[in-house]
């Protein structure tokens, strides 16, 4: 997801605190199609305005992953262990 001040950023982390790399681009897409859905119902709920609900930030991109964990995009930006 972009940010204003560090420009593109991972938008998950698995339980290990690493960058969450998927194994194809459709499973990045149905993950990003779930967290679609939930933020939907909570909207049919009332637990989140229309906008929010339908807005996301979020996109697929290819990534290297290094044996460490780390990952690097082809804009060269590495990411690794959150803290």
């Amino acid at each position: 997801m972009p940010t204003f001040f560090q420009g593109t950023m991972p938008a998950c982390y698995d339980e290990t605190r690493y960058p969450v790399i998927f194994a194809t681009e459709l499973d990045a897409q149905r993950d990003i199609a779930d967290i679609q859905l939930t933020r939907i119902q909570e909207f049919l709920d009332g637990q989140r305005d229309y906008e929010d609900a339908i807005t996301t930030d979020e996109f697929i991109l290819p990534v290297d992953v290094w044996p460490d964990g780390h990952i690097s995009n082809e804009g060269g930006s590495v990411f690794g262990r959150i803290d």
